[in-house]
């Protein structure tokens, strides 16, 4: 029996290479270009990449279509706003800019350096609601919203509230992907008004002190995942949880992990244009020319034989940059160099711009987003740190395996997931990994790593060649997974069973 093919929206509020804090930019646009590669008869048309329009975004080069529409607005006089959404071609998929300059054309995604803007309730309220108006203004039944992080936990809300009897998006199934499940969105009671919404109204609870979007994204959807089966194990735990595993746990077997993907196209040193000389797994002669190369641009020797250890990142306690701070006088002594590239909180920040200060012939930071440094880093460096206190996913230790720099990282989430360690499967691992968030644990593997490169010969070989075997690649890997939960969204939904 021939299966129908779906139509798929997705919202989210970064989109690579338009706007990006993390890795939920990288995700959104790898996934809608497999899925678009993917197609066939699966998808009715290309998937619908909602993206907010903010200051940052690249005036697009090609505009397919222009639709103003008049969209809800609580906080406007009238009732309603205009609303513009550029139609924009992108690779597989469609990239949908919702504009509105007063939401959108700010300093910062999020906030500045003040902090978060108090009115992003209303400004994702806003976007959500476009996003819904736009795909009514199509005419055409949407099967599946994918929405991504607690930015989008309005338009789940809406659907059920202002669009439930709506023919094109009220029947439509909600995928709920997970990230982060630190950032929940939540808006107190003061700022439920950004959202149309009030206590006592249906949706908020008369005495509720305010409205958790990412949960009520949780509660509303028909099917909820995250970004890898280690992380969503970990979730349904109060130690991972971040408040949010009675909820997950009571969806049963409606949440679950699906491992995030790599675009290999993107990510090859094969064909990187930024790195100094090309590579591959059969040929890796070329990773000496990229460490000679990232070294000279430092300041450090390239002659000197010790090992260089790169970590880039968000500048965020999760991360574990501070285990790294602190773990560093030690491995300096053990003749190491270090490479951080990152930017975000001041109190991470500060001490390694102390540490690169006092010893800039070992130490480097990069306190910025650099595209192009960040793929000399994955490609001159060799090891990679992700000491992460929890990971849902993450992509740079399966950047660092495909670019030949063994990984070493925190054994937890998605890099339990991803990353086999050598010590204790010698012969068959991957990278090297430690149990415990702790300086002593990063140390301990630092020092496996140490003897094994040290070390050099078949075994050293043998590890780079196992990691730039893994295929993580989006079309052979994760985005038929998606293909599946979509279609078992829209079973669910069409069954109206609750949870």
């Amino acid at each position: 029996m021939p299966v129908m093919p779906i139509r798929v929206a997705m919202l989210a509020a970064e989109c690579e290479p338009w706007a990006k804090t993390g890795g939920l930019a990288d995700v959104v646009d790898a996934l809608a270009r497999a899925l678009g590669r993917l197609g066939g008869d699966a998808l009715e048309t290309p998937v619908d990449v909602f993206l907010p329009r903010y200051r940052g975004v690249p005036e697009p080069q090609t505009v397919e279509r222009s639709l103003t529409l008049r969209v809800p607005d609580p906080r406007a006089p009238a009732g309603s706003s205009t609303v513009t959404i550029l139609d924009v071609p992108a690779d597989g998929y469609r990239l949908r800019l919702v504009d509105h300059p007063a939401a959108f054309d700010r300093e910062g995604l999020y906030g500045d350096t003040t902090g978060d803007y108090v009115d992003n309730p209303w400004r994702f309220g806003l976007y959500g609601r476009a996003a819904l108006e736009a795909l009514r203004a199509d005419g055409r039944p949407v099967d599946v919203l994918h929405l991504h992080d607690w930015h989008t936990g309005p338009a789940a809300i809406y659907r059920d509230v202002r669009y439930a009897d709506d023919p094109i998006v009220g029947g439509a199934a909600i995928l709920m992907t997970l990230h982060n499940l630190a950032y929940h969105g939540w808006t107190p009671r003061v700022a439920l008004g950004q959202l149309g919404l009030a206590p006592g109204d249906g949706v908020v609870e008369a005495d509720a002190d305010g409205i958790d979007l990412l949960l009520s994204g949780i509660e509303r959807a028909e099917l909820v995942n995250t970004v890898s089966p280690g992380f969503a194990a970990e979730a349904l735990t109060a130690a991972f949880g971040m408040g949010l595993d009675s909820a997950l746990r009571a969806k049963g077997d409606r949440f679950m992990g699906i491992l995030n993907g790599l675009d290999t196209a993107v990510w090859d040193p094969a064909t990187d244009v930024d790195t100094a000389a090309p590579y591959s797994r059969s040929d890796r002669s070329g990773k000496a020319v990229c460490r000679a190369d990232l070294l000279a641009r430092l300041g450090f020797d390239p002659d000197d034989p010790g090992a260089v250890i790169g970590m880039i990142g968000r500048l965020d306690p999760q991360k574990g940059f501070d285990l790294l701070e602190d773990a560093a006088p030690a491995l300096l002594k053990r003749g190491v160099r270090l490479v951080v590239q990152g930017s975000g909180h001041p109190s991470l920040a500060d001490p390694f711009r102390a540490i690169a200060t006092a010893r800039p012939d070992r130490v480097a930071f990069i306190e910025r987003f650099d595209r192009v440094m960040a793929r000399r880093i994955y490609a001159g460096a060799d090891f990679f740190a992700m000491p992460s206190r929890f990971e849902p996913c993450g992509q740079g230790q399966m950047i660092a395996l495909r670019y030949g720099t063994p990984p070493i990282v925190h054994r937890v989430g998605g890099l339990a997931d991803t990353v086999i360690d050598e010590s204790t499967h010698p012969g068959a691992g991957t990278g090297f990994s430690f149990e415990r968030p702790t300086v002593k644990r990063l140390l301990w593997a630092c020092d496996n790593a140490l003897r094994l490169r040290e070390a050099g010969g078949a075994a050293w070989e043998s590890l780079l060649d196992r990691g730039m075997a893994v295929d993580f690649d989006w079309v052979s890997g994760s985005a038929p997974h998606y293909l599946e939960a979509y279609r078992r969204a829209v079973a669910i939904r069409a069954e109206d069973v609750p949870v």
